[in-house]
C-alpha cells in the first residue's frame, strides 16, 4: 500500500484540510496515474456535505481527473508510462450484468465503483478520488485524453462534458435540431459547446440576460432570461430538445409547454426537492420528461475523440488545493466562469 497525500472531508459540512490515504498496490491490469489536475463538480460539494445522504467519512472527493500514467500493471496493454489520461465517475463495475454488458457501465445493476464515496468490487474497500497525489485504477476504467488539449481544461471533461454529451448523443441533438440548455454554468456552458459542435441549433435559458455575451462566444445561436414571463410564451412549442442543468426549485410545467410534439426535456440536475407534474404538459403534446446521468466508458472515451476533433475543453478557473473549501462557497455563488480545476502540484 502507498501512503498518498490528499485532502479530505472528515465529517459531514467539515471543512476539507490536509489528509493522508493509501492507495492498493499495482495489480496486474492496474494504472497508477499521477494526478495533475481535478475539477471540482457541484456533487463533490453534495456529498462532503452528506446533503444526498449515505456519505461515508474520511471522503477524498473528485471525479474529473486529468493526469499522468506513471506505471502499469504487467498486463496492461492500453496505456503506457507518460500518456495522458483521465478518470471520471467511476473506477469498476460488475462487468457481468446487461448494463455491462451494453457499456452502460454508469447504469450497472449490481454494484458501480464510485471514484469516491463509494467502495470497491469487494463491498467492503472505500474509494477515494482524485483530491490527491495519485489513484491507482484498472485500466478498462481509464479514459485516454487528447494529447493537443490542455490538460488542466480537459479535467471537467470526464463529469461536466459526458453529462452533457451523453444525453445530447442519445436524443440526437444535430442539424435541423433546435436545443435548449438550461441554466449556464459547469454543466450547462459544456453543454452549448458540444450541441454547437454537433450542429444543432442552441438556445440557452436563464435567469437574466448576464451571461448572454458568454453564451453568444460559446456558440448559442440565441439567449433568453426566464425571469421574463414573456420567454414562456414566445418560445412555447419550440424546441426538439432540453437539457435542463438546474438543480435548484423550477416550474418543470413550464419548460414541458417549450416542446414541440414528440420533444423531450432531459433532467441531469438534482433538486434536493420532488417537483410535481402536470399530465398535461405531457399528454398535450406527447412530450418526454427524461434523465440522464453520465457515460459508459465507450461513450465517454467517444465524447473525449469528439473533443479532440472539435478542440472543446471546459472554461476554468485555476486554484490551488488550499482554496478548495473557498471554491466551494464560490460555486454556491454561482461565482465562477464556468469550472474550478484544483492544480494538484500545490498538494506537494
Amino acid at each position: 500500500m502507498a501512503k498518498t497525500k490528499a485532502y479530505a472531508a472528515s465529517a459531514a459540512k467539515a471543512p476539507l484540510a490536509p489528509h493522508t490515504i493509501e492507495r492498493r498496490e499495482l495489480r496486474e491490469h492496474d494504472v497508477v496515474i499521477d494526478i495533475r489536475f481535478c475539477g471540482i463538480c457541484h456533487s463533490d460539494i453534495h456529498q462532503a456535505r452528506d446533503e444526498w445522504g449515505g456519505a461515508t467519512f474520511p471522503m477524498v472527493p473528485g471525479h474529473e481527473i486529468a493526469g499522468i500514467v506513471s506505471a502499469v500493471g504487467p498486463k496492461v496493454t492500453k496505456y503506457k508510462v507518460g500518456d495522458k489520461v483521465g478518470v471520471g465517475c467511476f473506477v469498476d463495475s460488475c462487468r457481468k450484468c446487461t448494463e455491462c454488458q451494453a457499456g452502460l457501465e454508469q447504469y450497472c445493476s449490481v454494484h458501480t465503483s464510485w471514484t469516491y464515496n463509494g467502495t470497491e468490487q469487494d463491498g467492503t474497500t472505500p474509494t477515494y478520488g482524485g483530491y490527491s497525489e495519485r489513484i491507482v485504477v484498472d485500466e478498462n476504467y481509464v479514459l485516454r485524453l487528447p494529447d493537443h488539449l490542455p490538460l488542466d481544461a480537459s479535467a471537467p471533461l470526464l463529469c461536466a462534458g459526458i453529462t452533457l454529451y451523453s444525453p445530447l448523443k442519445h436524443w440526437a441533438a444535430g442539424p435541423g435540431k433546435k436545443v435548449a440548455i438550461v441554466g449556464l454554468g459547469g454543466l450547462g456552458h459544456m453543454g452549448v459547446k458540444i450541441a454547437h459542435a454537433m450542429g444543432a441549433e442552441v438556445t440557452v435559458l436563464s435567469q437574466s440576460l448576464k451571461k448572454q455575451a458568454d453564451a453568444k462566444r460559446l456558440g448559442a445561436t440565441h439567449f433568453y432570461a426566464t425571469s421574463d414571463p414573456e420567454t414562456f410564451t414566445k418560445l412555447e412549442r419550440h424546441f426538439d430538445l432540453i437539457i435542463n442543468t438546474v438543480s435548484a426549485e423550477m416550474d418543470y410545467n413550464q419548460y414541458l409547454e417549450l416542446l414541440k410534439v414528440d420533444g423531450t426535456m432531459v433532467l441531469v440536475g438534482i433538486p434536493e426537492k420532488p417537483h410535481q407534474i402536470q399530465s398535461f404538459s405531457l399528454i398535450m403534446g406527447r412530450r418526454s420528461l427524461a434523465g440522464s446521468a453520465i457515460g459508459g466508458i465507450a461513450e465517454t472515451q467517444e465524447m473525449l475523440d469528439f473533443c479532440g476533433k472539435h478542440n472543446i475543453v471546459s472554461d476554468i478557473e485555476l486554484v490551488p488545493i488550499q482554496k478548495v473549501n473557498e471554491a466551494y462557497e464560490r460555486v454556491l455563488k454561482s461565482d465562477v466562469r464556468y469550472r474550478f480545476v484544483i492544480d494538484m502540484a500545490s498538494l506537494s
